[in-house]
């Protein structure tokens, strides 16, 4: 195996490899030169678009459709979109390896999980009238520049809310870059913006000049990490200088005639310069390296080192991490480079690996862990196991120590391998893994199909694989060409022993393929109502829609399918649904209650009934103020009523034509006696007359109306007490019988206060015992009489009784009376 150093390159004093990933990349006919190449953070997927600046190779008859095609590190090709929308202004990635483009008129595309699936938006502030020049990208947002050099930021792609950046001069900008709001003081983003001799930095509030001479910059950059700035001269010097524009970090002059094609960060330690076919290097004092290449490269940066792409090959350029520095570096002593010898003299079977072992003793937990770390930073398998076996020899050694890190790593190791294969062609880093997070990783295995890798993680990783299976179904029910319950019957029977799976997305994107039988059918396997009921609206099954919202027993969610209903469908083919539903004609009425009273009237008509509506009516007619508005719903009652033969309908049409009666009479009277009777019962139009002093008319009203007895008198005597009409109550005293008795009239007239009348009544009162009269009379202030009663039926005892409450006026002959029974004793 080839010695790992042989890919170092010195530059000053450190050092920086170049690592093939992959070879045979592209076709060598792609000319690789004439497109726009970006590639997603991470490892991810490559972007290639043609540049429509270039002139193409004719190819005779054939007709050069515009695409943009993606491609894996390796060169599988993952999709191929074709392009009919405009000029692409701008190309790139976010974190999540989504594809973002947007077109000269400034309409952004994002297509989501490598696939066609796409959401839009425009940027707007006459984007469309000035049209997009260029665009910067960062992870999670990008900022797009017009023509008159205004600048859109839109600063996430979750929710993009495109922002206008404040307005900087308008002249030529020869480059420019964008650094993220993380990585400024100010948390927000600022765009730099080379103009005239110096450099702009625009934010949300303020264009400001740093005034930098020996412009104008051909190239400007910003390192990872957002703490450096790499400016490009004109004439070809290389200026490295803190984003603040205060110091100066160095400087490195090209020679070169021509300004490189590109100029990208490795790391945050140095920086590469880009031709044709030859890329610099430039570290820290200046110091240099120089690679030559067979065909045009591009270069791709990311989080820890950059992808030099060609058409033949594919690379990574990084600097040597410490941990394998201290490792492999030629004549290194450092405890883990012994302890990798002692495993090499191991093999060999020397005593010299104890001599090493014994030398380093007091290193050994040091070494154990640098050479657990530095096999997470190697690429070659085969040094990555002889950089663990030294580390698992190590801690054999130690009494005690810790294997969590050890473990850790060759789990993390297993599962980089695993993606880094050519047929995957995701050469992640252990360090871009970190920061990608595993579920994310799964993700982009998801979005290239690679469904057998991607649960193996998962399981290993003890990960759900339900979005894995989904996925799978979903991309089976849009691709598959077998005919539709094949396709069913195949997913069902590999997701039905499969807890938690959501079989509503995979209906949704059978529905979104057009096949909305096989929808239908996989709905059926989806245990929650609620996810059914939305995706069978859309999918215009109303009916089936709304037997599942009933058979789930939620009220809201029937609610809900009824409201949307509603909105749908024409009245009668809304009320066609609800027959032989009466759950859900029972919800439609209740809402409508006090809401909707023409839905009402609708459903009852519907329904044939007759008797809800005219008491529906009833309603209307009681709310209204006219009298005439009154009467005319009161006849459409009567007049709905009119054909029905059963009881209850006869009796309300009859109530309803007193109603009526009554509206008129109440009209009359508010003319005639200028008061106000409208809305007022029949019980309470009496009251009101008698009140006022209209007893005859509240009479007639009676007799018209026939008002029993019992209530006309109960009215009337109400009337009279509250008017306090005591002479008509006297009156009334004279007569012989009264259907309600006379202690009513006792009780009121006692009430309003009125001894002397309501006494009238006691002796009337002959249904009541003689002690009750007699407590009667006492309440009425008359003792004398109370004795009286008791008297005739000889009660001796409640005389008694009587005198403790007689007073001086009264207690004599109270005595009198008790003397007179004892005396005959």
């Amino acid at each position: 195996m080839s010695n790992p150093i042989a890919d170092w390159d010195k530059v000053g004093d450190r050092f920086y490899r170049k690592v093939k990933l992959y070879d045979a990349v592209f076709d060598e006919d792609l000319e690789l030169e004439n497109y726009t190449v970006t590639g997603a953070p991470y490892g991810g997927a490559i972007a290639l678009y043609r540049d429509e600046n270039k002139l193409q190779n004719y190819r005779g008859n054939a007709v050069a459709k515009a695409s943009i095609d993606v491609y894996s590190c390796s060169g599988r090709s993952i999709r191929h979109i074709n392009w009919d929308k405009g000029s692409i202004r701008g190309l790139g990635w976010s974190e999540d390896e989504r594809l973002l483009v947007i077109t000269e008129d400034g309409i952004v595309r994002c297509y989501n999980d490598l696939q066609d699936d796409f959401t839009q938006f425009s940027l707007g502030f006459g984007a469309e009238v000035h049209k997009v020049r260029a665009c910067r990208f960062w992870p999670s947002g990008f900022v797009a520049i017009l023509s008159n050099n205004h600048l859109v930021l839109v600063a996430s792609y979750h929710e993009p809310r495109p922002k206008l950046l404040a307005v900087p001069p308008e002249a030529e900008v020869h480059s420019w870059t964008v650094i993220p709001h993380q990585y400024t003081l100010s948390r927000s983003v600022e765009v730099l913006l080379a103009i005239g001799q110096t450099v702009y930095v625009v934010d949300s509030s303020e264009s400001e000049d740093r005034v930098l001479p020996n412009g104008p910059f051909k190239h400007i950059s910003v390192s990872p990490n957002g703490l450096y700035v790499t400016l490009y001269t004109e004439d070809g010097m290389v200026w490295v200088i803190t984003s603040d524009f205060q110091n100066k970090i160095g400087e490195y002059e090209s020679k070169a005639k021509t300004p490189p094609n590109d100029v990208q960060w490795c790391g945050n330690d140095a920086v590469l310069l880009a031709w044709e076919d030859e890329v610099h290097l430039i570290g820290p004092n200046g110091a240099s390296l120089r690679y030559y290449f067979d065909g045009w490269v591009h270069l791709l940066p990311d989080v820890d080192g950059v992808r030099l792409l060609t058409s033949d090959v594919c690379e990574f350029l990084q600097k040597v991490p410490d941990c394998t520095e201290q490792v492999f570096k030629f004549g290194s002593n450092s405890p883990a480079s012994v302890l990798l010898d002692a495993v090499d003299q191991l093999e060999k079977k020397s005593p010299k690996a104890d001599e090493n072992i014994r030398l380093i003793r007091s290193n050994l937990p040091d070494a154990v862990g640098t050479c657990v770390q530095a096999a997470g930073q190697e690429f070659s398998g085969y040094w990555q196991k002889q950089l663990l076996k030294a580390a698992s020899f190590g801690k054999s050694i130690l009494d005690l120590y810790s294997s969590d890190d050890f473990v850790d790593m060759c789990e993390t190791l297993r599962i980089v391998n695993a993606v880094r294969d050519y047929k995957i062609g995701l050469p992640i880093s252990c360090d871009q893994y970190r920061r990608l997070t595993s579920e994310k990783l799964v993700q982009r295995l998801i979005n290239r199909h690679e469904y057998l890798l991607a649960i193996g993680l998962s399981e290993h990783l003890r990960l759900s694989t339900n979005k894995i299976y989904v996925h799978w179904a979903s991309q089976k029910v849009r691709s598959s060409t077998e005919d539709e319950d094949t396709i069913c019957s195949t997913v069902v029977s590999k997701l039905n022993n499969k807890s938690g799976i959501s079989f509503e997305i995979i209906a949704r994107a059978a529905h979104d393929e057009g096949r909305s039988h096989l929808a239908t059918q996989l709905l059926n396997h989806e245990t929650r109502a609620g996810k059914q009921v939305p995706l069978l609206l859309a999918m215009e099954e109303p009916e089936i829609a709304l037997d599942k919202a009933l058979e789930s027993g939620d009220t809201d969610l029937v609610f809900f399918v009824l409201l949307q209903l509603k909105k749908k469908l024409p009245l009668a083919s809304f009320f066609r649904l609800l027959s032989n539903r009466p759950v859900a004609t029972a919800i439609v009425e209740a809402s409508a209650q006090g809401q909707d009273q023409d839905l009402l009237k609708d459903l009852y008509y519907q329904d044939d009934r007759r008797l809800d509506g005219a008491n529906l009516l009833f309603s209307e007619a009681l709310n209204q103020t006219a009298s005439q508005t009154k009467v005319d719903k009161l006849k459409l009652a009567v007049k709905l009523l009119g054909d029905s033969k059963d009881a209850a309908s006869t009796l309300h049409s009859r109530f309803y034509a007193e109603a009526q009666a009554l509206v008129r009479v109440q009209a009359a009277l508010d003319h005639d006696l200028d008061a106000h009777y409208g809305g007022l019962s029949l019980n309470e139009t009496l009251l009101r007359l008698v009140k006022s002093g209209y007893g005859k008319r509240a009479a007639k009203i009676q007799s018209d109306f026939k008002v029993p007895e019992r209530t006309w008198w109960w009215v009337r005597l109400r009337g009279l007490v509250a008017a306090r009409a005591f002479g008509e109550i006297e009156e009334v005293s004279k007569q012989r019988r009264s259907p309600i008795g006379w202690e009513p009239f006792y009780n009121e007239v006692l009430g309003a206060g009125n001894q002397k009348v309501a006494g009238l009544f006691v002796p009337k009162c002959t249904g009541l015992t003689a002690q009750e009269r007699s407590e009667m009379w006492v309440k009425c202030g008359m003792v004398v009489k109370a004795g009286e009663e008791l008297v005739k039926v000889k009660d001796v005892n409640g005389l008694e009784e009587l005198r403790e409450k007689a007073g001086a006026q009264d207690l004599a002959e109270i005595q009198r009376m008790i003397a007179q029974f004892r005396s005959r004793r």
